[in-house]
């Protein structure tokens, strides 16, 4: 196992491991909400009459709202959405997600998170989403271990993933660490390729549809197939890292 993060090391031209902080996306790794998101998109898309698939939102996860729905306008229509558009699809997105949401975490996703942050690290969320329903629920959900000062939502950035700016903007809110202090836990691969692209580990966990393949080609370190997996390895990958320090 330390051989994987010997190799990022080398590849980054990094010195060694310090980490600080763990950095978590939120659907699909903290609340098992995907299922709800992609059947809201869909419905939504329905109603508009714009063709789409339901799984077709698992690759697109991450994506800030109005990024999705100009990427399937501008496949079905051949141009980009208007301003107006982004508007009242998003809006009737957001509508239909809150009524299906029935806000239930990721099996194992609380137990990881309260072991990291009682081990020292800090916790930050790093979403593409915009929901205030989820957003708002974390601190029930996941009591005292996240600030909401320091999460970072579709809100904050002007690039939602794949672009690396949200993960940038996660280290620059953990405090200021650079990609070798931390490590991103994600389930989506545009969530990896954001991750990938801002120089940060990446241990996906498969807890959709997709292959598992996907998020090693999108640049996973390390692809496992549930929070509980992870739960039950991260001593061997904390033991493998702090050799590393």
């Amino acid at each position: 196992m330390s051989s994987v993060f010997k190799d990022f090391l080398s590849k980054h031209n990094y010195p060694k491991f310090d980490i600080k902080a763990i950095l978590f996306d939120m659907d699909g790794v903290l609340y098992d909400s995907m299922k709800w998101h992609s059947k809201s998109w869909k419905d939504t898309m329905d109603e508009f009459r714009i063709p789409c698939t339901t799984n077709e939102f698992y690759l697109y996860e991450g994506m800030v709202g109005r990024n999705t729905i100009n990427h399937i306008i501008k496949r079905e229509k051949g141009r980009d959405a208007t301003d107006q558009e982004k508007e009242i699809i998003y809006k009737r997105k957001s509508e239909l997600f809150t009524q299906y949401n029935d806000g239930s975490l990721i099996p194992y996703a609380y137990d990881f998170v309260k072991k990291v942050h009682n081990e020292g690290f800090s916790c930050i969320v790093v979403t593409g989403s915009g929901q205030p329903s989820l957003i708002n629920k974390l601190e029930h959900s996941f009591p005292n271990m996240f600030n909401k000062e320091k999460m970072v939502t579709a809100f904050d950035v002007k690039h939602g993933k794949p672009h690396p700016e949200p993960y940038l903007m996660g280290l620059k809110k953990a405090g200021n660490l650079s990609p070798n202090q931390a490590i991103v836990i994600e389930n989506a691969p545009r969530g990896v390729e954001a991750a990938v692209a801002a120089g940060i580990f990446c241990i996906a966990v498969n807890t959709g549809p997709l292959p598992d393949q996907v998020l090693v080609d999108a640049g996973a370190n390390i692809v496992l197939p549930s929070m509980e997996s992870l739960f039950n390895n991260w001593d061997e990958y904390r033991k493998a890292l702090s050799n590393l320090y």
